[in-house]
């Protein structure tokens, strides 16, 4: 065998090529005849380079260069129908589907729930960093992990306005008042991981005052190699982990104090308490496993202070950008709650611009930009396949679909442009006063089975935030370029760069 392969080396090489090309060649004939049985393919994103590796590249490359609304532009590009928003790419044999259709998300997340989930892989790939909590499991365990957490986000804990007025008093002592430059992003950051842990924990870090940047450092690192992970798909094992293990460390060491001592306390004496932290409730379930107590609360802080903190960091860029907007809102504002008074729940619900305006910024930066989910058995998508891309699409078992968010809020067929609406890439709440999206169209917060069960925790956290913020300010200043539509979308939606604004603390005539 040997003698024959150095007696031919020409026949050699040309048999060691042809053979995995044949074998490829023959997998996607065979997928493309089980595809057929179900529905059509979507159109096709080529690859140039083996095993769809440029594919790959290209959306790395974007994320590191904040551009990957751009990607999701490319991709779509493919698409040859009218406002297509489907196509699918291989990436090491696998295929992958994306999406930003709303038919199709419906069907995902809604009208084929046990179709879709996140899938074993993706558990696998994110199981260090969330563990087995609500994020990153399916069925039983998914369902144990909601309804483990769902009793915390009720509307009279939610209600309970007191962390957030205590924190947001802090934060408005760091803002200045005659115009001067505040980076507001990262005070938003702290102020959040304030509250948040009091909140979860029972007990605030006060980076405010103490500025925690060893665990905040940690964090963002953690969830930046994360988003490397989960890009990568089948080649993520070649994406270097080192300061992702050294993040995940301080993270650990920074929660396990708190589940020490929760952990310590008998189980009758936490259901007592009335007044009891999220951590003290689970605990109060009869939960004694760490690593479960663990992935619930690292999850909820991924999710409660993070996506409020990019939000609030891209509406006051918006605001120091729309003067006209500020004076419309801070008039509603001191017309319904006044100058002085800490707004109630209530009060929150019964200001309709502010809720616009909450409205336009999570349209316009969602906080989660895109997400993730893989068929559990054969199945279908209904819609972007066949030659006039409104055929179900077959979807065989084990299939990534990426879903863009981001992409879908902003798309102009669906956000119509005519006098009265500006273009979907401008913020504008006034839109919400004329129009409302159709149903799936608009999802912030996900939806259906697994929707967001915090979404009531951070409205109410923003609208609180914002309303303490223009009772005492009349003016936002702008000292941020304009370098165009940039922004991190690793996990969670977050400025590109600082948000440098001056605030201008209104006179006593004017407040009153």
């Amino acid at each position: 065998m040997l003698q024959y392969l150095y007696s031919y080396p020409l026949q050699t090489i040309s048999l060691l090529i042809f053979l995995p090309s044949f074998y490829l060649i023959l997998s996607y004939i065979q997928d493309s005849l089980a595809i057929r049985k179900l529905g059509y393919r979507a159109p096709r994103v080529p690859n140039y380079l083996p095993f769809g590796i440029d594919i790959a590249y290209r959306s790395i490359t974007h994320c590191q260069a904040l551009t990957d609304l751009d990607f999701w532009s490319w991709v779509f590009s493919y698409c040859p129908f009218p406002h297509g928003s489907t196509a699918e790419f291989y990436v090491c044999r696998q295929r992958f589907l994306s999406t930003a259709e709303p038919e199709n998300i419906k069907a995902i997340l809604a009208t084929q729930f046990a179709d879709y989930g996140k899938g074993e892989p993706f558990h696998e790939d994110w199981k260090d960093f969330l563990g087995d909590g609500i994020f990153t499991t399916d069925g039983e365990l998914w369902h144990s992990s909601r309804q483990l957490i769902r009793p915390q986000f009720v509307k009279q804990r939610v209600s309970d306005l007191d962390i957030f007025e205590k924190h947001a008093q802090k934060l408005m002592s760091r803002l200045g008042g005659r115009g001067e430059r505040v980076d507001i992003s990262s005070l938003f950051y702290r102020y959040t991981l304030d509250s948040a842990t009091d909140y979860l924990l029972g007990h605030s870090v006060d980076s405010l005052t103490n500025p925690q940047a060893e665990f905040a450092e940690a964090f963002a690192e953690v969830q930046r190699v994360q988003s490397t992970i989960a890009r990568a798909g089948p080649l993520n094992r070649f994406v270097p982990r080192k300061t992702f293990w050294a993040g995940l460390k301080v993270i650990n060491d920074f929660v396990e104090p708190f589940i020490e001592t929760v952990l310590r306390m008998d189980i009758a004496d936490l259901k007592e308490q009335t007044n009891h932290s999220f951590l003290h409730a689970l605990a109060a379930t009869g939960t004694r496993d760490r690593k479960v107590i663990r992935d619930q609360c690292v999850a909820v802080l991924l999710a409660g202070r993070d996506t409020t903190a990019g939000a609030l960091s891209f509406l006051f860029l918006e605001l120091s950008r729309n003067r006209v907007i500020v004076d419309k809102l801070r008039r509603e504002v001191l017309e319904k709650v006044g100058s002085r008074r800490a707004p109630t729940y209530e009060d929150l619900k019964n200001i309709p611009y502010l809720q616009h305006t909450l409205n336009e910024v999570l349209r316009l930066y969602p906080s989660v930009p895109f997400n993730v989910r893989m068929s559990l058995r054969d199945t279908t998508l209904p819609t972007g396949g066949g030659p006039d891309g409104k055929q179900p699409i077959g979807i065989l078992k084990n299939t990534s679909i990426g879903y863009a968010t981001l992409y879908m809020h902003r798309r102009p067929d669906l956000y119509p442009v005519s006098s009265d609406l500006p273009h979907p890439h401008v913020f504008s709440p006034e839109r919400w006063e004329k129009w409302q999206p159709k149903p799936w169209q608009y999802i912030p917060f996900n939806g259906g089975p697994r929707i967001c069960i915090g979404q009531q925790f951070a409205l109410t956290e923003m609208g609180y935030t914002v309303v303490r913020i223009l009772q005492r300010v009349e003016r936002i200043d702008c000292y941020t370029a304009d370098d165009g539509p940039k922004y991190k979308s690793e996990i969670v939606l977050s400025p590109a760069k600082e948000v440098m604004v001056g605030f201008w603390e209104a006179t006593k005539k004017q407040s009153d």
